[in-house]
């Protein structure tokens, strides 16, 4: 980037995970100021944005609960006012909450709904007209394998996940003339401390043609090519990083 050019700004969403980390610094990498969003664990996301500081790249915490509109809205519209347009989201936040569908409550139902679905409607829209007078964005949004083949046990996360394919395929064609992308990544069976305490090597070996899990920097380089200028023909596409399970 050209001395003396600010920096396009990015905020990712979900930055204390294990998974949002590793997508903060790679976006970091690339040179861009990044908010780091968390809204349980802040401590995370400030010791992460303190490791980017201190290579040199511009990090700063943003702190609120996707699921909130009009918290969220406030707090997005203050700083597009103060520091400019943000032309890069990555939605990254989720939860899951596991249950036999015959045996899920309302609360675990709409609680996964609405991390994933509402939180990508609240954190968006705020900021994609500012994106679009710049004739420049990248959106990026993190679903899951469980979109893609389903998975027992998780119809509220599959379905959360899923209704991100299509918004994705439909917000595409919204900006496409705007110089705008917004592409899905759908990982697979990717290493974190929950994976690690829900799938023994052996199940990951039968399970996964690679013979095990991915790890959060192969997830965020993709995120990474993803918000490059490089990718400016890419969109509206639902990409699979799962060892070759689909």
């Amino acid at each position: 980037m050209e001395t003396g050019v600010a920096p396009r700004r990015a905020l990712i969403t979900g930055a204390s995970g294990t998974l949002g980390r590793a997508i903060a610094r790679c976006v970091a990498s690339r040179g861009l100021a990044i908010y780091a969003h968390a809204s349980l664990h802040v401590e995370r996301a400030e010791a992460l944005a303190e490791e980017v500081r201190a290579w040199g790249g511009q990090a700063s915490v943003v702190g609120f609960d996707v699921t909130d509109g009009e918290e969220v809205s406030a707090k997005l519209t203050a700083l597009v006012e103060a520091d400019g347009p943000i032309q890069v989201i990555v939605n990254n936040a989720g939860v899951y909450d596991d249950a036999p569908l015959a045996g899920m409550s309302p609360e675990q139902w709409r609680r996964v709904i609405d991390v994933s679905v509402h939180g990508f409607y609240n954190v968006t829209r705020p900021l994609v007209l500012p994106m679009i007078r710049t004739r420049w964005g990248r959106i990026v949004n993190v679903s899951s394998l469980a979109a893609v083949t389903g998975n027992a046990g998780q119809v509220n996360y599959a379905a959360a996940k899923a209704a991100l394919h299509g918004a994705t395929k439909a917000l595409a064609k919204e900006l496409a003339t705007r110089g705008i992308t917004v592409n899905a990544i759908a990982p697979g069976i990717i290493e974190s401390p929950s994976t690690a305490a829900a799938f023994p090597p052996s199940r990951i070996a039968a399970m996964c043609p690679m013979q095990r899990a991915g790890t959060p920097d192969e997830v965020a380089s993709l995120v990474g090519y993803l918000i490059s200028d490089e990718a400016g023909y890419l969109s509206g596409q639902v990409i699979s990083v799962d060892g070759a399970m689909t």
